[in-house]
Parts: structure tokens; sequence; C-alpha cells
């Protein structure tokens, strides 16, 4: 049933990363409520894989009677997770406080683009905001050219949804030795910022330039980067260290004494084209057999449907003819089994009320 089997959690549904930590715990083994609108509030759709491994109930938040609900759910909980702007929990009568005046253990996690105050907290938001005003999106992108966006999969996810379960799991441990609940505060402004720590350390070493598209990890280097193939296709290159860099150009059939200097950034787009016209030369999956078994770190660059059918891949499976994350991390004892399908909103009800003892 997975490490977190017995954990039980109250889940405000919401969107974003709120849902993706619901995913994460219920994957875990975590006994996932989420409370749904009564209209749904969500599209009604069978592919909400973010919404798999909970039960729903549905209940009308405007209503002191919908509220107390909840609040029965929280003290028999050990986790509630909301996603509001900040101040609506509150006004609902769902706040911290009346939580843990319920329930003193429990972990009150709440999860927010911007934090509980400054000039843009009750402000909308979305990923690629939050990415602009934490400085991350300018760094993403090709030199010349604008920032990229990249997808919603750093903001929403990487900076919000990850540090949110984080700051449940620590809260959870700390409440091993003192017995008490606590609000864990998560912003994905703060959880981006924490990403670039290593780019940080690099500025600081004056070892990034704030240029994008001119450094070693940004495609400012050509053994870092992808390369089209003949095919249309792309090869991913990230031949950093020396060893590696010989096996590329040993596969690449290239004499290092007849190629440009990498360590001089002055000859990069030199070598740029170097690379460029061999990798145009052969399809994605030629190179890719050329590549194969070596250390020059060359992949292709797959869809998410070919990573799925990739031979030996361990992220992704398929459900009811649906493709989907498989759980993760893996555990040697206590084994995650991939949850039941996302619920229509409020197919539990009954049955959580009567539970719960709130029908």
């Amino acid at each position: 049933m997975g490490p977190l089997n017995g954990l039980r959690v109250v889940e405000l549904a919401g969107i974003g990363p709120v849902p993706f930590a619901g995913m994460l715990l219920a994957d875990l083994g975590a006994q996932v409520v989420r409370v749904d609108r009564v209209d749904g509030g969500r599209p009604d759709l069978p592919h909400r894989i973010l919404d798999r491994g909970r039960r729903s109930v549905a209940l009308d938040l405007k209503q002191p009677s919908a509220i107390e609900v909840v609040l029965r759910l929280v003290e028999r909980s050990d986790v509630l997770i909301e996603g509001y702007r900040p101040g609506v929990a509150e006004r609902l009568g769902l706040g911290p406080d009346p939580c843990l005046a319920r329930n003193p253990r429990l972990v009150y996690a709440r999860m927010t683009g911007w934090g509980r105050d400054g000039p843009y907290a009750s402000t909308a938001g979305h990923d690629i905001n939050y990415l602009a005003l934490s400085g991350a999106l300018d760094a993403i992108g090709r030199a010349g050219g604008p920032p990229v966006p990249p997808v919603n999969l750093l903001g929403d996810f990487a900076g919000g949804g990850l540090p949110l379960v984080t700051g449940i799991l620590a809260a959870l441990y700390e409440r091993e030795r003192s017995g008490l609940g606590q609000v864990v505060d998560a912003a994905i402004v703060d959880g981006v910022a924490s990403l670039t720590g290593m780019l940080l350390g690099l500025s600081a070493a004056g070892q990034w330039r704030a240029e994008r598209g001119t450094n070693l990890l940004d495609s400012g280097a050509p053994f870092y980067d992808v390369y089209e193939c003949a095919d249309g296709r792309y090869v991913a290159v990230g031949a950093l260290e020396e060893p590696f860099y010989r096996a590329l150009l040993s596969g690449l059939d290239l004499d290092p004494a007849d190629v440009p200097d990498r360590s001089d950034p002055a000859r990069w787009p030199e070598l740029r084209r170097v690379f460029g016209a061999r990798f145009a030369a052969r399809t994605r999956d030629e190179w890719a057999a050329v590549f194969a078994g070596t250390d020059a770190c060359v992949t292709p660059v797959l869809t998410l449907a070919e990573a799925a059918a990739r031979p030996g891949q361990r992220g992704y499976l398929t459900r009811d003819g649906l493709l989907q994350p498989a759980p993760g991390p893996r555990f040697s004892r206590t084994p995650a089994q991939l949850p039941d399908p996302a619920p229509e909103p409020g197919q539990h009800t009954g049955e959580i009320l009567r539970e719960y003892g709130t029908g």
C-alpha cells in the first residue's frame, strides 16, 4: 500500500501544484479525500491523471454545514492541503486557526504562487508569471532570442508541488517529536528560487553570464545542446567531461586535432557548425544506434509516447488505455502501487459522510 499507508489527507480541490501534491501523496499510499465543489468545478474528464488515487466529497463551502463537514474531516486527518488566494480559507472558516483548534496535530499545508504577503499576493498568476518574477525565466532560451517558457513543469510542479510535499513530510517528521502540527506555507516563487541555487553559485564564482544562451548548460556550449538530424528529429548532447567528449568525437568520426578547441568559448560557434553538419548527415535513430552503449552522453530526443515505449523505461505505465507516470520513487519493503483512477466530483460523498460521522 505504500510507505504513507494510514496517513489521512484532506485536499481542498485546486489546480496545478495542489492536485500534483495530492497525487504524489496518494501514489505513496496516503488516503486522500478531495473536497470538490458541488458543481464539479473542473472538467468532467476521465483523463485527469493528477486527480488519481482520491476519494471525492462534493460540498458547497458557502454553507456553514459544509464547513462543519470539512472540520469533522480535519479532526480525523493528518494533513490538510489548500491552494486558495491569501485570506480565502480564513473567510470560509477553514483557515489554520479553526482547523488546528479541532486537531492540534494537523499539518496545515497551503500553496500560493506569490506568498501570503507583498504587492502580488492577492493577484492572479500562472507558471510563466512566477518564473518571470523569480528571475528563472530570463535564464531560459537561446542567445539572441527571447526567454522560452519551459511548459509548466518548472513552476507549478518542480517549484510548487514538490516543495509543498517536502514541507508536509518535514512537518510530519517534526510532529513525531513535538506531538503538534503546524502551518506549512509554500509559494512557487520560493520553490523556483531554491532551484536557482547552482546558477547563483556559478554566477558568484564568475562562471555564469547573465546573457542567456552563452553558458555551459543553457545551449551556449556546443557539447551541451540539441542537434537536428537528417529526418528533422533531434539528439541531445551532454558531453561535458573530457572522457565523454572524446567519446562524442569518436562517434562523430572526428579527430580531436581537426576540431576547434572547446576550451575557448570564442570558437564555440565554429565547433557548433562542425557538430551540426555531422548530425545532419544521419537520422536520429541512426545516431542513437551509433552512440548506444557509449559514454558520449548522446541520446535521442523522444516524444512522451516514445519515452513510455522505450525498452527498460521505468517512469511511465499504461492503465485502462491511459498513459501516465508511474508512482515513484521505489521502495524495497513498502512498494507504492498505482492508485485508482480519478473519481468523479462527489463520487464518494455519501460514503465519506458516513465514515466520518457527518451524514
